[in-house]
């Protein structure tokens, strides 16, 4: 709808990554010139780190468009909690290798010739694992075992790991890993992008679906842009996105802060439950003639039978302004409170006396039975039943 308003050839800010949209930021030069330098070495495990929705599968997309695909022989496997046997499983059908009634170890076999051939074609392999942070350890080392195929002194397969950040813990916390990190030669991790590249990043992925000036973004509008999104790409886009929506909606041609703002209120009322505590508290009083919502004819999207119970709770005297409690249930929860401190106190006064005459008793011989032990009086005694 925007791309008509707005005259692009295209949606420019999609939350489906795609190389073509890549930007340079400052982080992510260093993982290309990290990723590129492990690419160099022909072997081992190259690691991307990030956030969700930092661009870790933009950038690798990026880096593999640049290849020749006729040296270069390249499969992409997205994680789940997979076993290991499930995930060299994968790996396999991600390469066009037939698993299906194949045992362990004829799977690993057939494995090994497909990469021999390519090797004897002139061609590299390389596997890129994402959403690494969900494989067990167990996996991570079948991975590993892939990675000792070799002919000669070369690696017959490169491996890529992108994960978020909880996956650079379990590498380096996991000592059943040792030797997985003795095998990664580069590892990078994503950072967000500034205040100054959000801009940056907004123009150049409106220029590549043809934006003649329309909308503008005033320097207010990125500020607040980059407040709401952190300089994650991913939340950067889904906000951008909206923005057009609304400026095409409201036939504006400038991106201010006013217009930011109504945005971000909209996509936090659109991640507010609405079946929550609070809306409960505030349909119960719109049917209670109490409440925000009285007399309003909005109604929330709220289950009948919670409905009906709120509805029920309605008809209670007024609750207390300290705390939803009438004065009275007050009064009764602190008697209730005091009665099992004192309830507590007692018994592990008993318990205290219990363990030192058993001790007395071991450091003994034993022979004699310990004393009776005598049941602390704290006063008044509490009494459970007055709980």
């Amino acid at each position: 709808m925007y791309e008509d308003f707005y005259r692009l050839t295209g949606r420019p800010f999609q939350l489906t990554p795609d190389p073509k949209f890549y930007y340079d930021t400052r982080t992510h030069r260093k993982a290309m010139a990290y990723l590129t330098y492990g690419l160099n070495q022909g072997e081992g495990f190259i690691i991307i780190t990030g956030d969700i929705g930092a661009g870790k599968t933009t950038l690798v997309g990026h880096l593999f468009e640049s290849l020749d695909s006729s040296q270069f022989v390249f499969a992409k496997v997205v994680t789940t909690q997979l076993d290991a046997d499930d995930t060299l499983r994968m790996v396999a059908q991600a390469f066009g290798i037939d698993s299906n009634n194949l045992d362990k170890s004829s799977l690993i076999s057939k494995m090994q010739r497909f990469l021999e051939t390519q090797y004897q074609a002139g061609r590299r392999v390389l596997l890129i694992v994402d959403e690494a942070q969900n494989l067990p350890i167990s996996a991570l080392e079948e991975l590993r075992m892939l990675s000792n195929f070799q002919e000669g002194d070369r690696a017959l397969l490169q491996t890529f790991l992108l994960g978020q950040p909880e996956f650079r813990d379990k590498l380096a916390l996991s000592p059943e890993l040792e030797q997985l990190r003795q095998r990664v030669i580069a590892t990078h991790h994503l950072e967000p992008m500034a205040l100054e590249e959000v801009g940056e990043y907004i123009l150049h992925r409106l220029k590549l679906v043809g934006w003649d000036g329309r909308p503008q973004f005033t320097e207010e509008a990125y500020k607040e842009i980059h407040d709401f999104t952190g300089g994650v790409p991913r939340r950067l886009n889904n906000l951008c996105s909206r923005l057009l929506l609304l400026g095409a909606l409201e036939e504006v041609d400038e991106i201010d802060h006013t217009l930011v703002c109504a945005v971000v209120s909209d996509l936090k009322a659109d991640n507010t439950p609405t079946t929550g505590p609070k809306h409960q508290m505030e349909y119960s009083g719109q049917l209670s003639g109490r409440g925000p919502m009285a007399g309003s004819s909005f109604k929330p999207n709220v289950p009948p039978k919670m409905a009906q119970d709120w509805h029920d709770r309605s008809a209670m005297p007024p609750m207390a302004d300290a705390g939803y409690v009438t004065e009275a249930e007050q009064e009764e929860i602190l008697r209730r409170l005091n009665v099992l401190e004192r309830y507590v106190k007692a018994h592990d006064r008993t318990l205290k006396q219990m363990l030192e005459l058993l001790s007395v008793w071991i450091e003994g011989d034993g022979s004699e039975d310990p004393e009776p032990v005598k049941a602390a009086k704290p006063g008044k005694r509490a009494n459970a039943d007055d709980v």
